[in-house]
C-alpha cells in the first residue's frame, strides 16, 4: 500500500502541493514549520480544519510546497490541498468533508484591472472645472 497521499489545493492565485504520510502531526510548509510559516493564528487555524474535521491532528506528517499569491490565499490553498489529500487517503471521509465545506474550491479571483480606469472598476476622480 501507498504511504504517501497527494493532493493539490487552490485559492486565489495560490497553489499548494500536498504530501501526506503517516506520522505524529508535523506540518512543513515550504521546508518551514506551519508555525513559522503562517504566523498567524488565524491562518493556521483555516490549514488545520481539514484534520480537526476528522479528528487526525496528530495521525499526519505533511509536507506542503506552496507558491503564488499572499498569506490569506496560500493558507485556504493549503486547507483545499490537505482536504484532498484525506479523501485520497480514505474515501470514506469525503462526506465529512464535503458537509464542512473543505472540498469546493474557492473559485473567488480578483478582477482584472481595465483601460483608462485605475482599478478593474475605480475611476479617476472627476473635476467638472
Amino acid at each position: 500500500m501507498n504511504d504517501n497521499f497527494l493532493g493539490t489545493g487552490r485559492r486565489k492565485r495560490s497553489i499548494a502541493r500536498v504530501r501526506l504520510a503517516l506520522g505524529e502531526g508535523k506540518i512543513t510548509v515550504n521546508k518551514r514549520p506551519l508555525e513559522e510559516y503562517f504566523t498567524r493564528q488565524t491562518l493556521q487555524q483555516i490549514v488545520k480544519q481539514p484534520l480537526e474535521a476528522t479528528q487526525s491532528l496528530t495521525r499526519f506528517n505533511i509536507d506542503v510546497k506552496v507558491e503564488g499569491g499572499g498569506t490569506s490565499g496560500q493558507a485556504g490553498a493549503l486547507r483545499h490541498g490537505i482536504a484532498r489529500a484525506l479523501v485520497a487517503m480514505d474515501e470514506s471521509l469525503r462526506e465529512i468533508l464535503r458537509k464542512a465545506g473543505l472540498l469546493t474550491r474557492d473559485d473567488r479571483e480578483k478582477e482584472s484591472k481595465k483601460y483608462g480606469r485605475k482599478r478593474a472598476r475605480k475611476r479617476f476622480q472627476f473635476s467638472k472645472r
